[in-house]
């Protein structure tokens, strides 16, 4: 057999293997519950819990689409060693505020209804939380950054209509504004934040 059949060949091989380790963003997500939720109903401490959801946070979130998202124009006017700084204080502020706020919860049911692809980039999945004696049913949809179908992630989470990306957006624009622009007034907010 000819070099390059061989290589022809390979090259096939290796793209429909390729092709099937991708997920759909339905299959993620209720992988992602899933997998919280078994943490979460496990009798293991609650700084046993966090340490884990952050793990899985970091693996199943685009934490620096969402911090780059909740800066909004600001984005444009910081230096490149200011857009590293904000970064690294987004993620201790957002893995410390999704892990201890999740933490409180136990076994939460949450089963994947649908999605609805918006564009190759994005993909909305429905879902809903299933109510219990505590607590009612709610409406959660998770938006799914698609550009790569093998990794896809979550860039944001909307319950019963409310985005959580823009609120965190709105709030930090109310920081900057309310301190003349200053962005080091939003990276003391996010510092003690993660201090406390």
């Amino acid at each position: 057999m000819k070099k390059s059949k061989l290589i022809y060949i390979f090259f096939i091989y290796f793209i429909s293997l390729t092709n099937s380790y991708s997920i759909e963003p339905s299959q993620f997500v209720q992988s992602t519950v899933d997998r919280a939720s078994k943490l979460l109903s496990n009798s293991v401490s609650k700084d046993d819990k966090i340490k884990k959801l952050k793990i899985i946070a970091k693996e199943t979130v685009d934490i620096k689409g969402i911090g780059f998202y909740t800066l909004g124009s600001t984005r444009k006017t910081l230096d490149k060693n200011q857009k590293q700084e904000y970064l690294i204080l987004f993620e201790k502020y957002f893995l410390k505020s999704f892990s201890s706020r999740l933490s409180e919860w136990t076994n939460p049911e949450i089963n994947v209804i649908s999605q609805n692809t918006i564009n190759k980039k994005y993909t909305i999945v429905n879902s809903v939380l299933k109510g219990t004696n505590e607590r009612p049913e709610v409406k959660i949809d998770w938006r799914i950054y698609t550009k790569d179908p093998d990794n896809p992630l979550i860039r944001d989470v909307i319950i019963e209509g409310l985005s959580l990306a823009r609120t965190q957006k709105e709030e930090f624009s109310s920081i900057i504004n309310s301190n003349d622009g200053n962005i080091e007034a939003l990276f003391k907010v996010l510092e003690e934040f993660s201090k406390n």
